[in-house]
């Protein structure tokens, strides 16, 4: 067994979602469906491998994102593992209607920060064996910078108790 990494860099203003599901002949336009119906701009793209037909399948209604979401789910390699892109939304806002989607097992990460997909590479193919999402902390909250991130929650519209 080999151990790789595919790092994922997504372009400011870009989400990725990296999650496992089966039936890929159906389950990426699924997902693809249920993200554009989650938010009113939306823009999405998906790529998903079929464990079986060994093809990487896409969907969605940004050309680009779509591309570039099949070409890092086919960079990634795993059967049924699927990556799907999205602007002008928050996985927080959709990550709900996500999970219910039939075909999706689970999320392994949902993020806008670079993240690098840990696998593991048998005769057989390659499995996903978890997500490193962002980077190291260097600390511990303080006053000063728990009030900064209320602050900038408030502005993107969340209110606090």
């Amino acid at each position: 067994m080999e151990i790789k990494t595919i790092k994922i860099n997504p372009e400011t203003g870009v989400e990725s979602i990296i999650g496992q599901g089966n039936f890929s002949l159906k389950t990426v336009d699924d997902i693809a469906r249920v993200l554009m119906t989650s938010a009113s701009r939306i823009k999405v793209g998906v790529g998903m491998n079929d464990g079986g037909m060994k093809i990487t399948r896409t969907s969605g209604n940004d050309k680009k994102l779509e591309k570039l979401a099949g070409e890092l789910a086919y960079l990634i390699g795993a059967g049924h593992i699927f990556v799907a892109l999205i602007k002008d939304a928050y996985p927080i806002n959709i990550l709900n209607d996500l999970k219910h989607v039939h075909g999706v097992c689970r999320i392994l990460a949902a993020s806008s920060n670079p993240l690098e997909v840990v696998l593991a590479e048998t005769d057989q193919g390659r499995s996903v064996i978890g997500i490193v999402d962002g980077y190291m902390s260097e600390g511990i909250e303080d006053e000063s910078t728990k009030k900064k991130r209320k602050d900038i929650l408030k502005k993107i519209g969340y209110h606090l108790g």
